[in-house]
């Protein structure tokens, strides 16, 4: 309670992270500049640093920063030179921006079943991979699949992986940084993700021609791609046999990123201990589920997913999201929110809907709520008792 006897106010989820003042100092002299363009420079751009900084943090060979992590996934299908028509693996609970690179890519997305731990299915992946020519494989909110399952059954069959680590900056799966496990790895910097830049994406891999292709067909036009270093034998091979689609990242978004890439540990670590303690008071109430993480993996979240336990009926589920919201905590239960970008039934460009009866169920009781690491132990427990209670208020106990 505040002190004079009223509710203390509803934490704020919503704002992003702030930008750090070194970020603010770096746009300030680029504005002087009017360098915005990442190939102005002929070395040391805003951009160039930071892909140099963000291939050392995850420990990839290369890294090429794009305008979005959506970019990153079509430059990723494209420069793994699929044929038209390839299908492509995805799990059936991901955002709509995935399956709309593949389509993008002009390649077909194959929709894989996802469990009540928001994780691939693997026996239907097992099932589907036969015929696949690639498989995009999403960490969704941050949760990672059994990578090591995933990896032996693709890399038995020869088919490349592309990992959409969107919302994992920061996992590690054995202790390895999860995006250097496949063949490609894809990052965002929208406002919503761990650092934020607004928009901004960053592809990164350790194959040479890969990341050759990928830059050419990113906008390195001309003779640009002299400005990345290494790899100038393959950029000489590829240019003007590859089409351009112009992705490229602007510096005015580097200057934003480069200074939150030393916070990204202390984000992780808050971000993890604020997830582990509202997850210990939500599964303490025997009416709420957090998933545990499989034993490799090690989570960076900024966000909490959750089943409801025993809500039969979805006028239960409504129910609960009414009484959460009345206590000043927006709830979206994934299949019960309109026109959701994360249900599948949704991506009606993908013409006839898919029978996954394991994901539809699962999306109709999964709930969501963002927790910014910058909240405090009070706010935390705010939201977890509102959270308990609009439970057992739709319940009826």
């Amino acid at each position: 309670m505040a002190p004079d006897g009223q509710h203390s106010p509803a934490p704020n989820v919503y704002d992003a992270e702030p930008i750090p003042a070194a970020a603010r100092e770096a746009i300030e002299a680029l504005l002087q500049s009017g360098d915005l363009f990442r190939y102005t420079a002929p070395e040391g751009a805003p951009v160039a640093l930071l892909e140099a900084e963000f291939a050392e943090l995850l420990g990839a060979r290369y890294a090429l920063a794009v305008s979005s992590c959506s970019a990153a996934l079509f430059l990723s299908l494209k420069a793994l030179d699929l044929p038209a028509g390839a299908r492509v693996l995805i799990p059936a609970f991901t955002f709509a921006a995935v399956p709309s690179a593949v389509v993008h890519a002009d390649c077909v997305p194959v929709l894989v079943e996802v469990g009540r731990d928001y994780r691939v299915d693997m026996a239907d992946f097992a099932a589907k991979l036969p015929g696949a020519q690639a498989v995009l494989i999403s960490h969704m909110r941050g949760h990672t699949s059994d990578m090591d399952a995933i990896m032996r059954l693709c890399d038995a069959a020869g088919v490349p992986v592309v990992e959409d680590a969107a919302h994992s900056l920061g996992t590690t799966w054995h202790g390895r940084t999860i995006g250097t496990i496949g063949k490609i790895g894809c990052f965002s910097f929208q406002s919503y993700k761990l650092v934020n830049a607004g928009e901004g994406g960053m592809l990164i891999t350790d194959d040479p021609e890969l990341a050759a292709r990928a830059v050419i067909m990113s906008g390195a036009y001309e003779h640009n791609w002299k400005k990345h270093p290494g790899l100038q034998n393959s950029y000489v091979a590829w240019q003007n046999r590859l089409p351009l689609y112009n992705m490229r990242m602007q510096n005015l978004s580097a200057a934003v990123i480069r200074p939150q890439l030393p916070l990204v540990a202390e984000r992780v670590r808050k971000g993890r201990e604020n997830h582990d303690h509202v997850a210990a008071r939500l599964n303490a109430s025997g009416l709420l589920h957090v998933p545990p993480p499989l034993a490799p993996e090690k989570r960076a979240p900024d966000s909490i997913q959750f089943n409801l336990v025993g809500f039969d009926t979805d006028e239960q589920a409504r129910a609960f999201q009414r009484a959460a919201k009345a206590r000043d905590v927006v709830v979206q239960v994934f299949g019960l929110s309109d026109d959701n970008a994360r249900a599948f039934w949704n991506w009606q460009f993908l013409g006839e809907t898919p029978e996954l009866p394991q994901t539809r169920a699962m999306l109709m009781r999964a709930c969501d709520v963002r927790l910014p690491v910058r909240l405090t132990r009070a706010d935390l427990d705010f939201i977890a008792d509102a959270l308990i209670a609009a439970a057992s208020e739709a319940l009826g106990r």
